[in-house]
């Protein structure tokens, strides 16, 4: 299935529903699909065919999924490039991918103008304003013809290019085929009707997966989708309250901010059903104080997934989050949330060991699930994590519990070993931050003769609040096995994170080197 059926189908249905809301503009099925066909007669009229690569480097808009759809119709690959990322990263990005036309925001013609003599050729458009010097993407679509002609595709072929965050030395282009949101999709939301599902407000970039799904998942289903060019907190519970959101989608990060904003209190979530969030582990003392905070309506979800699977494997669902009932029902339902929730229908989850045998309940070991949406692979580079009969391993670290839930223990490449001993950091950074005068910590192993590793914290402290090295290392002693204690401290303003909220400990690392 072509994904531009995700809009195509329900246009068909209810071509004048309201879809997508960016800023003053409001389109309806058909106006989209009507945007999404002079798009694709322009890419054509640019001499693009199936399979070249079209990249964009922009915030979202309503042109950005327009063009993603336009893309998907004419049988291209899209490449939706992380605006945050190095120059030399983008290099590496666009010439890797051999992208051939290169969508631009203005706030980034400087930056492609700087890189543009290191690409291979690749054409550019201005997808705003633009500054004369270019072509403008909205132009051209105001003058073309629309263009209905939908490219045969096979479901193997490549539908999104899309590069993890860099946390690692070189960005990975994930091949995600159109069978691989196809199957995401259909197996997890309802195809539309043309009847109510709600409104679902998009803060998460189009060039993460989190953002890229929520196109597909709220179109095919015929929920209106607000979209945010980037996340800003006063501006989220402004929309809330204005466009009367249903559902939303926010990382750790994010949801402090929105604690923290003075118009929290003012806010009207009447509307507001169903928060999910996800992207970086959550801090509990965080989830616990939005339950708190914001109306009993509100359902939280904690949805865990990564790149590779095309979105979500498991979800926390709104019951977990309900704080209430007997003691010990109280008391299970803190614990579960510090776990990620249960898979999908369509995803199996297994923890194995270090020499690959799968272990039981309660034992610490290594994620590998199966589903039939993951990735068809690295562009130019093999897949080390894909095993047999269709497993896949994740790299994060995990247990089971009776119930079947998965607590998430941090990254295998992460772990430290101390005297023989594996530490998983989020452990560690669990406790710390249940310490009243901490508000974030990270953990990393440094290099140890004696021991191999030892144990490095990085702590964030609240606003206001003091402590010192002895009294973190008190606290850690009544509540960590001595092998596990922090032997190093080092106070931190802000940890090191990408635009999901995910800790850099590659940037946590090399602090250290230079201290050390």
């Amino acid at each position: 299935m072509n994904t531009v059926n995700f809009i195509s189908i329900p246009g068909s249905i209810a071509p004048e529903q309201e879809i997508v809301v960016y800023g003053r503009n409001r389109l309806t099925y058909g106006e989209l699909n009507d945007l999404v066909a002079r798009l694709t007669g322009v890419f054509k009229r640019q001499g693009l065919k199936p399979r070249d690569v079209l990249a964009i480097l922009d915030t979202n808009s309503h042109l950005y999924i327009a063009s993603y759809y336009a893309a998907a119709k004419a049988g291209l690959t899209f490449l939706p490039l992380n605006y945050r990322a190095k120059e030399p990263e983008l290099e590496y990005m666009i010439n890797t991918a051999n992208a051939r036309l290169l969508l631009v925001g203005d706030r980034y013609l400087d930056l492609v103008k700087r890189i543009h003599p290191k690409l291979n050729g690749v054409k550019c458009m201005a997808v705003g304003e633009g500054d004369g010097a270019i072509a403008r993407l909205g132009d051209l679509a105001a003058k073309a013809d629309p263009d209905e002609v939908e490219a045969e595709i096979e479901e193997q072929d490549v539908s999104v290019l899309m590069y993890t965050s860099g946390t690692t030395s070189l960005p990975k282009g994930v091949m995600l085929s159109f069978h691989d949101f196809t199957a995401y999709v259909t197996a997890n939301v309802e195809m539309a009707d043309g009847t109510e599902r709600g409104v679902f407000l998009v803060c998460a970039p189009f060039y993460h997966i989190a953002g890229a799904t929520a196109m597909m998942t709220n179109l095919w289903t015929g929920r209106k989708m607000v979209v945010m060019p980037q996340f800003d907190p006063a501006n989220w519970l402004e929309l809330v309250q204005r466009e009367k959101v249903t559902h939303a989608f926010v990382v750790p990060t994010m949801m402090k901010q929105l604690l923290d904003h003075p118009a929290f209190a003012k806010t009207d979530f009447a509307s507001l059903a169903n928060l999910a969030y996800g992207g970086a582990p959550m801090p509990v003392a965080v989830i616990r104080r939005a339950i708190e905070a914001f109306p009993k309506n509100v359902g939280f979800v904690n949805a865990y997934g990564q790149t590779e699977t095309t979105s979500s494997l498991t979800v926390l669902g709104p019951d977990d989050h309900r704080i209430e009932g007997t003691p010990e029902q109280i008391e299970l339902k803190l614990k579960r949330l510090n776990s990620i929730g249960k898979p999908l229908p369509d995803v199996e989850v297994r923890v194995r060991d270090d020499d690959g045998k799968l272990i039981g309940a309660g034992q610490v070991g290594e994620i590998v699930i199966r589903t039939p949406r993951i990735m068809k692979g690295y562009a130019g580079r093999k897949d080390d994590a894909a095993l047999a009969d269709g497993w896949r391993a994740t790299g994060d670290l995990g247990w089971l519990d009776e119930e079947g839930y998965i607590f998430f223990a941090g990254r295998k490449d992460d772990m430290i070993i101390r005297g023989g001993e594996n530490i998983a950091p989020a452990e560690i950074e669990t406790v710390l931050m249940s310490h009243p005068a901490v508000e974030e910590a990270a953990v990393i192993g440094e290099p140890s003769v004696e021991w191999g590793q030892t144990i490095k914290a990085f702590i964030v402290l609240r606003e206001g609040q003091k402590t010192g090295a002895k009294d973190i290392q008190e606290f850690c002693r009544t509540r960590l096995a001595s092998f596990k204690r922090p032997e190093n401290i080092e106070f931190i303003a802000e940890l090191p994170k990408n635009a999901l909220g995910k800790i850099l400990r590659k940037e946590l690392h090399a602090r250290q080197q230079a201290d050390a």
